[in-house]
């Protein structure tokens, strides 16, 4: 096979196994926290696999785009800050299907899009901010807790930001499940069969605490955080993403995947520019391929996610907690810049930033919303003393021109 078609095949391979290593176990701890078994969230992971795989596959060949698609990482993070909802399980998984018909109303009525849109930058990202904190103090926690084991882990992920940062959190990640097989092998705690995928299938529920507090946060952080920036990160590499077909496509594998507890699938953002950009192929129209193959390999990985949750399920606690919090530690960077860039937004940005790190829940319901609600107020009440402050007294010509006197 000539090179010029095995650079974008194996583009398209490092694409899917970049973004499945460096946040599967982020998954995996979302699904949890918001009351899945090991069972359930294994079948999660598979379930997001294989509908994520199958809308790059029918996006990339109906347009010859390389249209890449993910599960919600930032939502992943959500759940595990947002933890059991009322309901349980049922109920999370009734608003993951809640999730879904948000995003297919967003493909039949992209106002409902702009309406996120219009969510303060500062705002939106000081609560994905929040919400990643979490995450990110897990390393620092698990290495107090298990130097020996957790020190192995920062290590190679240190050395390999200096060296390939494309591939620190994977190796990270990695070096983690390594050091839990040798502990879970030494101790007879894994068996061939839990590598064997299944689906476990939940019939959704519904309270409101769990649309208020989980479906739409959920929905919140997946636009502002994952689509609404894949759209951008392919136009700056030339691409118009089909946004309706694109909508409808997540929106399906969302409501899909959901009953599996597969919590939801999007545009890809950071792992967009891997297939996108001219590592992929200098001819830009050859890149969808490598966007393609990413869809063929992460059906691959479906195959492989019920041994990897059995692996994350018999890690000593905090150790694969430590490395999925490397993981999050570019995307929390990138929230905290994006939080407080504009000088004027910055005290919403904190306290934002504040309620969503706070995890309190209030009436049952989680800290995103609350965090969401308290910074809109806290920029609405700010904006209109601006606007006070900048309006001219009455009866003063300040910021007006004045008419000359007409002649009599």
């Amino acid at each position: 096979m000539s090179s010029d078609r095995t650079q974008p095949v194996l583009a398209g391979v490092v694409t899917a196994l970049v973004g499945f290593t460096s946040a599967f176990a982020v998954v995996l701890a979302g699904l949890r926290a918001v009351g899945a078994t090991p069972e359930q969230a294994a079948s999660g992971l598979l379930a997001l696999c294989v509908t994520q795989g199958v809308g790059i596959l029918w996006l990339t060949w109906r347009h010859r785009t390389p249209i890449t698609l993910a599960w919600s990482t930032p939502g992943a993070a959500l759940l595990v800050s947002t933890g059991a909802v009322a309901g349980g399980w049922p109920a999370a998984v009734g608003a993951f299907c809640l999730v879904a018909a948000l995003v297919l109303l967003t493909a039949l009525w992209p106002r409902l899009g702009e309406l996120v849109s219009a969510i303060p930058r500062p705002v939106a990202q000081a609560m994905l901010a929040g919400v990643l904190l979490t995450l990110c103090l897990a390393p620092v926690r698990a290495l107090v807790d298990l130097p020996l084991l957790v020190a192995p882990v920062v290590v190679v992920w240190l050395v390999l930001l200096r060296l390939a940062p494309r591939w620190a959190a994977p190796a990270a990640l990695v070096v983690a499940l390594v050091i839990v097989a040798v502990t879970a092998t030494a101790s007879g705690s894994l068996a061939w069969s839990d590598a064997v995928p299944r689906l476990d299938l939940t019939a959704p529920a519904l309270s409101w605490q769990a649309v208020v507090g989980l479906a739409v946060p959920l929905y919140v952080v997946t636009m502002a955080s994952q689509n609404v920036p894949g759209v951008a990160v392919m136009a700056s590499f030339g691409y118009r993403v089909p946004w309706r077909e694109a909508m409808t496509v997540t929106g399906l594998g969302t409501l899909v995947g959901a009953p599996a507890g597969g919590h939801a699938i999007n545009l890809a953002a950071i792992s967009a520019a891997l297939a996108a950009g001219p590592e992929a192929h200098p001819d830009a129209r050859r890149r969808w391929v490598a966007a393609h193959t990413a869809g063929w390999a992460y059906l691959v990985l479906a195959v492989a996610s019920a041994g990897l949750a059995s692996l994350v399920a018999a890690a000593p606690a905090g150790l694969v907690e430590a490395a999925a919090g490397l993981a999050l530690v570019g995307a929390l960077g990138g929230a905290l810049a994006g939080a407080f860039a504009e000088p004027q937004g910055r005290e919403a940005a904190v306290v934002t930033l504040l309620v969503a790190a706070a995890g309190v829940s209030v009436g049952g319901v989680g800290a995103a919303f609350w965090a969401i609600l308290a910074g809109l107020a806290v920029h609405a009440v700010l904006h209109v003393r601006r606007r006070a402050r900048a309006l001219p007294a009455e009866g003063s010509t300040a910021g007006r021109e004045v008419e000359p006197p007409v002649a009599k």
